[in-house]
């Protein structure tokens, strides 16, 4: 394909706007707008210059003149939204959590497979400037070999028994919102671990407030994450090697800085690299690359590693004993 992809968003929520504002500045091709009603896919088209809007998911899917869908629906829907977009032969890049569990993760990288079609999720943290320099040191070997991971992603967020955060049927809880970028994390670092520990406390609307998950790995390697709803905490991470560790300024998983330091203390490096948007045009530039190069699947997040995460997520969620309603 010599030629932008064009794009479609599915969704007109805070996190679609985002993204759009982030495409538009950076030069990428938005066409079209689908939303469940009339309004606000036009509010939305007419926010961001954007030439076609539909008030159904089903007409922005169908449309000709897209060629990949941003998928930002809440949790539960991802699923059939996204088989909604593959069955019209469109690429799509799915809002974490991928889906709601594994088994959903799973029938979607079936149908994109069979398809020949990318899917991929929007963990769009892998693709930031400052996560790609830090896979660049750990692989020059700069601070030897990676033995522990220790973060957080603590926020306190809306106590209305009625927000989506709130109702476990829309998924709510701080695992899939904020669980999936610490976990994501330490999946790129170690992979799939060994063993998975996970403690919670819940709200009174029955979601999960806090998750703390211990992921351990062979040869005592570990990954430490705390995630909270509930709590504001440094939201800072910490990568640890035999030969120094590497620290991750606040907001740790959006476009920040990092020190890399040795085993004496002393600075070995310090990474900024300012963004003028939010950084999540990168995402974007990772599917289209996708789609130009034939592939459908890439090297920094493999479809099969995000049906993975989706089966430890599970596996979290049976331990703490968190079930959604419309599983």
């Amino acid at each position: 394909m010599d030629k932008n992809l064009r794009w479609g968003i599915l969704g007109t929520g805070r996190i679609a706007n985002t993204f759009t504002k982030d495409l538009l500045a950076t030069g990428h091709l938005i066409t079209a707008v689908g939303s469940r009603g009339r309004e606000s896919a036009d509010a939305f088209a007419s926010k961001h210059g954007i030439k076609r809007s539909f008030s159904s998911y089903a007409e922005l899917a169908t449309c000709p003149e897209v060629d990949v869908i941003y998928v930002s629906t809440p949790h539960p829907y991802h699923a059939a939204n996204a088989r909604l977009a593959l069955e019209a032969g469109k690429h799509v890049l799915l809002e974490k959590p991928f889906t709601l569990n594994a088994k959903e993760a799973r029938d979607v990288m079936a149908l994109a497979q069979s398809r020949g079609l990318v899917v991929l999720e929007a963990m769009w943290t892998r693709w930031l400037p400052h996560m790609v320099r830090l896979r660049e040191i750990i692989r020059a070997g700069t601070i030897g070999e990676v033995r522990l991971l220790l973060v957080d992603h603590t926020l306190s967020l809306s106590i209305d028994p009625k927000h989506r955060l709130n109702d476990p049927s829309l998924g709510g809880g701080a695992l899939l919102d904020l669980g999936i970028y610490p976990i994501s994390f330490a999946w790129e670092l170690f992979g799939a671990p060994s063993n998975v520990v996970a403690q919670a406390t819940f709200s009174e609307t029955g979601v999960d407030d806090s998750v703390t998950v211990i992921l351990g790995y062979e040869g005592g390697r570990k990954a430490v994450t705390h995630s909270a709803k509930n709590a504001r905490g440094q939201n800072r991470a910490v990568v640890v090697g035999n030969k120094g560790r590497i620290e991750i300024d606040p907001l740790w998983y959006n476009a920040t800085s990092f020190t890399v330091i040795g085993n004496d203390d002393g600075i070995v490096e310090r990474y900024t690299h300012p963004l003028k948007t939010r950084g999540m045009e990168y995402q974007a530039m990772e599917m289209e690359q996708l789609v130009k190069d034939g592939k459908i699947s890439g090297d920094i997040l493999p479809i099969e590693e995000t049906v993975s995460i989706m089966e430890c997520l599970d596996e979290v969620r049976r331990q703490i004993g968190l079930k959604y309603p419309t599983e």
